[in-house]
């Protein structure tokens, strides 16, 4: 069940609920089934909750504010609203900031590839600009997105960001390029990454050193990778692939949200109004410059 299927799932059962007990003089409806909804559909990916539910800020509100008094349990029904205007501004952020990593992964393959030119009369000074160049495009593009696949973090738990991390990081370790030609990977050339960072670094002693003894092997080596970094980071991209498909599923709910909001709100009371800060706030705002 895609996040659309399951938010509107989700809102359908509470729908049935609510109106079967409107002004019926029923129970409790369900005890406390706002908390039931949200952890199905939320599971550990909380991102800045503290950012976005605003939770103390209704306590000193009118009571009929934001809510539907002819409601039997308008108090549940306005926690639903709530919830839905925090995911509505947290699927804008993950989608503007997602299609940051997309256009990322663009940059970072083109920048692979340019290591594919480097041939056995590349000199050793051209050579280690050529790899200083992509390391830092590397890290640039790591550290802008580190902080969101943590936990807590915009994209923490959403499978698109951390594979598309992970996958290029373990294809700058991988110590099988040159093999054959007596290299074990780039670490080899002096490149590594720093396992509490995740930033790569480059050894210019390590390197001149390749160079010197074995400058076939180190070429053998720069062509594989540059082969395999392109070819991981065009799949990330491809269609009907992690990235595409996060971004898809995002717009689809995106856009069911934007389409039943005003029924909704009529329905079950507009809720507390999303609260933002920080990289939501940020990454809000490009949404809304990206869709305008």
């Amino acid at each position: 069940m895609n996040i659309t299927d399951a938010l509107s799932h989700n809102i359908a059962g509470f729908q049935s609920q609510v109106l079967g007990t409107l002004f019926g003089p029923v129970g409790n409806i369900a005890g406390d089934l706002f908390s039931t909804l949200l952890g199905q559909q939320t599971g550990r990916n909380q991102p800045q909750a503290a950012d976005l539910l605003g939770a103390g800020k209704s306590a000193n509100a009118p009571a009929a504010q934001g809510r539907n008094l002819a409601l039997f349990n308008p108090e549940s029904a306005f926690r639903l609203s709530t919830y839905i205007n925090n995911r509505d501004v947290l699927y804008k952020a993950q989608f503007a900031e997602l299609g940051q990593i997309k256009h990322g992964v663009s940059q970072l393959q083109a920048a692979g590839e340019v290591l594919g030119k480097i041939d056995a009369a590349t000199q050793p000074a051209a050579v280690e600009g050529l790899l200083q160049n992509f390391i830092g495009r590397y890290n640039h593009w790591r550290e802008s997105f580190n902080a969101d696949v943590e936990e807590g973090g915009l994209l923490d738990n959403v499978q698109a960001a951390e594979v598309s991390l992970y996958e290029l990081e373990q294809s700058i370790s991988n110590r099988f390029f040159g093999a054959q030609d007596g290299v074990r990977g780039l670490a080899d050339l002096g490149i590594r990454i720093d396992p509490a960072t995740h930033l790569a670094s480059l050894d210019s002693k390590q390197l001149a050193v390749t160079l010197s003894a074995n400058p076939p092997g180190a070429v053998s080596a720069i062509h594989e990778f540059s082969a395999n970094f392109a070819k991981s980071a065009a799949l990330l991209n491809s269609d009907n692939n992690f990235i595409p498909n996060q971004l898809n599923n995002l717009g689809r709910v995106i856009h069911y949200i934007d389409e039943h909001k005003i029924a909704l709100a009529q329905e079950f009371g507009s809720g507390e109004p999303a609260i933002t800060s920080g990289k939501i706030a940020q990454a809000l705002a490009l949404y809304k410059q990206i869709s305008a």
